[in-house]
């Protein structure tokens, strides 16, 4: 019997884990198993075609916020194609409030949670013309994790670069707006298998560059946390490795260790999401953000880790003010700072507080907030238009010269990205990935410029090296010096 396992990815540098985990016990189970693997830039005409070519009893879909609609629509298709075919769905976003789906008579079955043994079982069922339940829950299968190795199998197409690894399963925290609270318990691969599965990246496509941990929480034993860093450091491990880590579980064992990478080896990606005590302690987030803080600075003053820092946007008692508090004190502590927005997922606890905090949020995938009793949706507009603009100046790293200097002579950071994307919206009603390079240069020096009016031609000659860095061009005339204008 034959399973059709499909994914459809966010984009074309992305590869499916779920997918992976489920394909050997599948075939430890008996049964052929092809993965499908796509992405939503993909055309839907030409994955329904591959689906129905593919001819297979069973099809599961792995389904996540950013692809349940197409999801269901391609699901829907398949089954009309070929009506004597079973679909399954599972993944995050088909777990929890399973009750969504009771109409769809095209979905045959729902396993939730963990599929390693619940699908397999499922499978089994169907191929002896067994009942089975519509609803299935995946416990925390036993041999789940424990000895899979990476999953990714030679000659495999691994997608655009980034490549995903699973060291430990579950959180230690329960965090109220995330499905890591919706389960108990940490699992965790020895740091000595860990390194052994690492190797075997070196083995794929040369073009996989990226090794990413999808761990929740990677330094939650952090002498298991050194034990792997300490490893990569042979030179052996060439690849780039992104972890998401607690910053306030960092020792000085850990700082030791990660100064001596090469820089660009090592990305840590840390949550703070807001540094007001009320708010953490709504979302049961028990940090003290100072210490993160601290933390995340001294990291990011190492200068070989590229250091990632999120704040989340609509959270329970952080208004406006509250929100741009954070961010002032977050800035310039990492790398990237990341604007979120907070999404009310089926599953978290935060979900079942939405009358009492007075949420409003998108019906439908990803179920981003609206408002709330202390943010307006005017003001989370404004937010999200500020997030854009922050991604096209300083995560682009094309103006990091000029915002070096610029950023520290303000005020406020927040209320400079503010100021400016309120300029922007005035200076040009075009969408902002439509400007011109050239023009986002002209538009951040006329903003600038009279903020700082001493340092207008020091603003001016950082933005044209700028310029002349990034874009590989001549400078155009407006960045030229007052002298030869």
């Amino acid at each position: 019997m034959k399973v059709v396992l499909f994914a459809l990815n966010a984009s074309w540098a992305h590869t499916n884990l779920a997918v992976r985990c489920l394909r050997e016990p599948l075939e430890r189970a008996g049964f052929a198993v092809t993965v499908a693997e796509y992405h939503l830039h993909d055309r839907t005409s030409r994955i329904l075609e591959r689906l129905w070519r593919e001819d297979a009893d069973i099809y599961g879909f792995s389904c996540y916020i950013w692809n349940l609609a197409p999801m269901l629509s391609i699901a829907e298709q398949l089954h009309a194609l070929r009506p004597g075919c079973r679909i399954l769905l599972g993944g995050p976003e088909v777990s929890f409030d399973t009750g969504r789906f009771d109409g769809l008579s095209f979905i045959d079955g729902i396993v939730t949670g963990e599929g390693e043994e619940a699908l397999p079982e499922v499978c089994r069922r169907i191929a002896g013309g067994l009942p089975f339940d519509r609803v299935t829950a995946g416990g925390a299968a036993a041999g789940a994790m424990a000895d899979e190795g990476i999953l990714y199998r030679d000659g495999e197409d691994c997608g655009g670069g980034v490549l995903y690894y699973e060291s430990s399963r579950g959180c230690p925290y329960s965090c109220a707006y995330c499905l890591s609270s919706a389960t108990r318990g940490v699992r965790m691969k020895s740091a000595e298998q860990t390194l052994a599965d690492l190797r075997r990246f070196e083995t794929l496509r040369a073009d996989c560059k990226i090794v990413k941990f999808v761990d929740r929480t990677f330094n939650a034993d952090a002498g298991r946390a050194n034990r792997i860093w300490q490893g990569l450091l042979d030179g052996q491990y060439t690849r780039r490795y992104h972890f998401e880590i607690c910053a306030a579980l960092l020792d000085e064992e850990s700082f030791s260790v990660l100064s001596r990478f090469p820089p660009g080896k090592i990305q840590l990606e840390c949550g703070l999401q807001s540094t007001n005590p009320a708010t953490l302690e709504a979302v049961a987030r028990h940090i003290r953000p100072q210490q993160v803080l601290q933390a995340v600075r001294r990291l990011h003053g190492l200068g070989n880790i590229h250091v990632h820092l999120d704040l989340i946007a609509g959270l329970p008692y952080e208004s406006y003010a509250r929100f741009a508090q954070s961010f002032d004190e977050a800035w310039g502590s990492c790398d990237r700072l990341q604007l979120g927005f907070l999404k009310l997922l089926h599953g978290t606890a935060l979900r079942g507080k939405m009358a009492e905090y007075g949420y409003l949020c998108e019906p439908g995938p990803p179920y981003t907030v609206l408002q709330n009793r202390w943010i307006s949706y005017p003001e989370l507009c404004r937010l999200s238009r500020m997030a854009q603009v922050l991604e096209r100046y300083a995560d682009s790293g094309r103006f990091a010269r000029t915002l070096r200097w610029l950023l520290p002579r303000v005020p406020s950071p927040f209320r400079f990205w503010e100021g400016l994307t309120d300029f922007l919206e005035t200076a040009d009603p075009r969408p902002l990935q439509r400007l011109s390079q050239p023009d986002a240069y002209r538009y951040l020096l006329a903003y600038a410029g009279p903020l700082l009016p001493e340092g207008a031609e020091e603003l001016r000659g950082l933005l044209r090296a700028d310029f002349a860095e990034q874009e590989h061009k001549k400078p155009p005339r407006f960045l030229a010096g007052a002298d030869r204008q």
